[in-house]
């Protein structure tokens, strides 16, 4: 696990990457909340409960890419007709996890981390509790998200998490969320 003050400088990397992000990203942010909103009924967003540090539950914003009234289920359980047409180019691309952002400003999550599962993924919670995995704070991409292990997997997946827990550094993160933007990781599990 990373020290004190390697969490402090984390948390000062992710805040101010995430406010700084933002603003950049405002423009793309608000056609992508047009796009989502003009493509099927609903919402611009999607709101679910995942399980955050130390199994403290929290609630995750994604632009939504399914249909209004899915059931409420991890990607690797998704059908992918529940999947609007935008909603499989965000997915693709991983924009619908832009607003996550607001989510590391308010400390809830990462920039890097273990993706943050469901609480009704018992098999999940359990490896990773076992781990030790839930001490840090989950994220927007990962080594296992990179490395396209999903939580399908739940020990292959705990694994992961852990080596990301034992071995964090401000550069592994930086070298991780590079990889995400060059594509490393790309794909859906909810996309065949």
């Amino acid at each position: 696990m990373t020290s004190t003050p390697t969490q402090g400088m984390k948390r000062a990397f992710d805040f101010c990457a995430a406010l700084g992000g933002l603003v950049v990203l405002s423009p793309v942010l608000l056609v992508l909340t047009i796009m989502v909103r003009r493509s099927s009924p609903g919402g611009a967003f999607f709101r679910q409960l995942r399980v955050g540090r130390n199994e403290v539950p929290f609630t995750c914003l994604k632009f939504r890419t399914m249909a209004a009234g899915t059931p409420n289920v991890g990607s690797h359980d998704a059908a992918e007709a529940w999947i609007t047409p935008i909603g499989k180019t965000l997915r693709a691309y991983k924009l619908d996890e832009l607003p996550q952002l607001v989510n590391v400003l308010k400390g809830e999550m990462s920039l890097v981390g273990p993706r943050p599962c469901l609480p009704t993924q018992p098999d999940v919670i359990a490896a990773r509790r076992a781990k030790g995995v839930f001490v840090v704070r989950p994220g927007i991409t990962g080594l296992a998200q990179i490395a396209g292990i999903d939580m399908s997997t739940p020990e292959k997946l705990a694994t992961a998490d852990a080596e990301y827990v034992k071995t964090a550094s401000l550069w592994n993160d930086i070298a991780m969320i590079l990889g995400s933007v060059m594509g490393k990781g790309k794909g859906d599990a909810a996309l065949k």
